[in-house]
């Protein structure tokens, strides 16, 4: 009941921060959406790349056009609504360095929604966009049987991976706590990441791919499920029943996080001790 009433909190005291900020950059509404717009064509650039590969080969290590938009959709809407809710993460560091941590400490609400809420940028739905119209284009043009089992596991794998991201960002931001300038080494799982899963696996050494399912378990974001929509073999000749661990792993990945969050918080000394 304890845990329970925290975690209300905690939602509650990041959904007040955010509407804060949501209001503050509604207020200039043509700057938001000439933004959001950015955002969007940033990130439109990375499908660009993949486009003009296509245009010079009819197969990326054995994915077809609509398999690899399915990849890259399913990656880029799943990190976009990671990075919307808890983008902010990065900033702790700063934080910690300048001593601004301090005033969190004293408030009334969790400090983990606080950091997470700080800035909450409404112009990341860009990618969240631009990733999800990727994803609705490479469901209509893949070549997929489809079953109940099937159209249930693209929307899975997006809520599942989206999990997983937001585990990184907050294990990403305890690490911070020893660290204190560590974004850029939080970053290349998360920005890095899902620029990784946008490919398919077979394009990667298998040390590669062994590292990012039994170490860091990015994997389970959309490789694995999507071998399992998609019917193709895993490179590393896993189970078939590994596809469906997502919303597994990722509890277990929030969980770790949670867990490593509270102890770099506990570490936590200020600047002026």
């Amino acid at each position: 009941m304890t845990r329970g009433r925290a975690l209300a909190t905690g939602v509650r005291a990041y959904g007040l921060i955010a509407a804060m900020w949501v209001r503050s950059t509604m207020t200039y509404r043509a700057s938001f959406a000439m933004t959001a717009l950015g955002n969007f064509t940033a990130t439109a650039l990375d499908f660009v790349a993949i486009l003009l590969m296509f245009s010079h080969v009819s197969t990326l290590g054995g994915f077809t056009l609509p398999e690899v938009a399915l990849l890259y959709g399913t990656a880029g809407t799943a990190f976009g609504l990671a990075d919307l809710v808890m983008g902010s993460m990065d900033r702790l560091g700063r934080r910690v360095r300048d001593g601004t941590l301090d005033t969190l400490l004293v408030r009334p609400a969790p400090v983990l929604a606080q950091v997470a809420a700080d800035r909450f940028a409404l112009r990341r739905l860009g990618r969240v966009t631009q990733g999800l119209l990727v994803l609705v284009w490479s469901l209509t043009q893949v070549q997929v049987e489809w079953t109940a089992v099937k159209v249930a596991m693209v929307p899975l794998m997006v809520v599942s991976g989206a999990a997983i991201f937001a585990a990184v960002f907050v294990a990403g931001a305890a690490f911070q706590f020893w660290a204190q300038d560590a974004s850029e080494v939080q970053n290349s799982f998360t920005y890095g990441g899902t620029t990784l899963l946008q490919y398919p696996p077979t394009v990667f050494a298998k040390d590669m791919v062994r590292g990012v399912t039994f170490v860091v378990p990015l994997a389970f974001v959309n490789w694995l499920p999507a071998l399992y929509v998609l019917g193709r073999p895993d490179p590393l000749g896993l189970p078939d029943g590994l596809a469906f661990a997502s919303p597994l792993v990722a509890v277990v990945c929030c969980a770790v996080a949670g867990a490593a969050w509270r102890v770099g918080l506990r570490s936590y000394r200020s600047t002026g001790n």
